[in-house]
């Protein structure tokens, strides 16, 4: 049976183990959407996954969601990067950066712009603003000339990332923010040929996915999947039909990977599954649930078929994870308090486990 610490080999990347570090917000990046060195440390004390992905990253200034958070669209932002794609390297790791376009799921207070989606459908919920938490305002719909530049915004920040040394990219097309509203049937609206129809409202991701396979190869592209989600309100109304049609037309481009959420039943991902024909990363749990990903959870899912597993919460508390599982040590709990409050509290200062002398 396979086992999450056995190698595999993921485009020209030879990974030590099956264990991926999943996307998490943490608002640590300085003004103008810099990485700072404090983000270069905690990416290297976490380099022993066998992947990790980054935050969400904005691939331009209208595509930020949260306040805090960093870009690759300046030149200043890729320089900003190195740093921390370096210190993973030299520490023995791989990262990814996830490209994370936030659509109608942002605020003016936070971009100085009014917030663009497929229609003009208020996001549910909530956005982080620079003076607290706000109600999601009405998004601008974007014209039929904005959408393919919107979609060739993730392969120039993938451009970009490259550049600033990261292995690859994850497209974030999960969780409610723009590529999911475009699969949505209740965010997008739309009635040309990006909406209404299983096929148009997949086009946006499949455009996005093939600008950015082309712009830095396929081996460095993968892609984030929350099927049957209903975050920030979107609904999806004939998900194995959709996600079958997305997955098939994603497979002729042969990325890198796909990154499924547990965010459908059992039976739908595992159907999925079977359609898919290259390398699946699972992230088992509900994100942001009640319920860490744990080995047992992890063991589960590669005896289902995925070839690795993301965990996140879990890698927060314990930059030591894979250790810690590998052992069948005590898994530490991260304090939510320091989520998202910035500085280095509650993110640089979880310790490696402890071994009694």
């Amino acid at each position: 049976m396979t086992s999450l610490f056995d190698s595999y080999r993921l485009g020209g990347l030879a990974l030590p183990n099956r264990v991926v570090m999943a996307p998490m917000t943490r608002v640590r990046a300085a003004a103008g959407g810099l990485a700072t060195p404090s983000m270069a440390a905690y990416y290297a004390q976490r380099a022993t996954a066998g992947l990790i992905v980054s935050e969400g990253v904005q691939p331009n200034v209208v595509g930020q969601s949260n306040p805090g958070t960093p870009g690759l669209h300046t030149d200043e932002q890729v320089a900003s990067w190195r740093p921390v794609t370096g210190a993973v390297h030299a520490s023995g790791g791989r990262i990814f950066a996830q490209i994370m376009h936030g659509g109608r799921v942002s605020h003016h207070e936070t971009t100085g712009l009014r917030p663009v989606g497929p229609s003009e459908v208020t996001a549910v919920g909530d956005v982080f603003t620079p003076s607290g938490p706000q109600p999601a305002p009405p998004p601008r719909a974007l014209d039929a000339a904005e959408v393919p530049v919107q979609a060739r915004s993730y392969a120039e920040a993938a451009r970009r990332a490259i550049d600033a040394g990261f292995d690859g990219v994850e497209l974030h097309g999960a969780n409610g923010y723009l590529i999911s509203q475009f699969l949505s049937s209740n965010a997008n609206l739309r009635t040309d040929g990006y909406g209404g129809s299983v096929a148009g409202r997949i086009r946006f991701a499949v455009e996005a996915m093939a600008a950015t396979v082309d712009a830095i190869g396929a081996a460095r592209t993968g892609i984030r999947l929350s099927p049957g989600a209903t975050f920030w309100g979107v609904r999806e109304s004939d998900v194995p039909e959709l996600y079958t049609a997305l997955l098939t037309e994603l497979a002729r481009l042969e990325p890198a990977y796909v990154h499924l959420e547990a965010t459908a039943d059992e039976d739908v991902l595992t159907a999925l599954r079977r359609v898919w024909p290259g390398t699946l990363v699972v992230n088992p749990t509900l994100p942001m649930g009640a319920k860490q990903t744990g080995r047992d959870d992890a063991d589960r899912w590669l005896g289902l078929g995925a070839d690795l597993v993301s965990f996140g919460r879990a890698f927060i508390a314990n930059p030591d994870l894979v250790e810690r599982l590998r052992g069948g040590l005590p898994i530490a709990p991260a304090d939510e308090a320091t989520y998202y409050q910035g500085g280095d509290a509650g993110y640089l200062t979880y310790p490696a486990y402890s071994y009694a002398a």
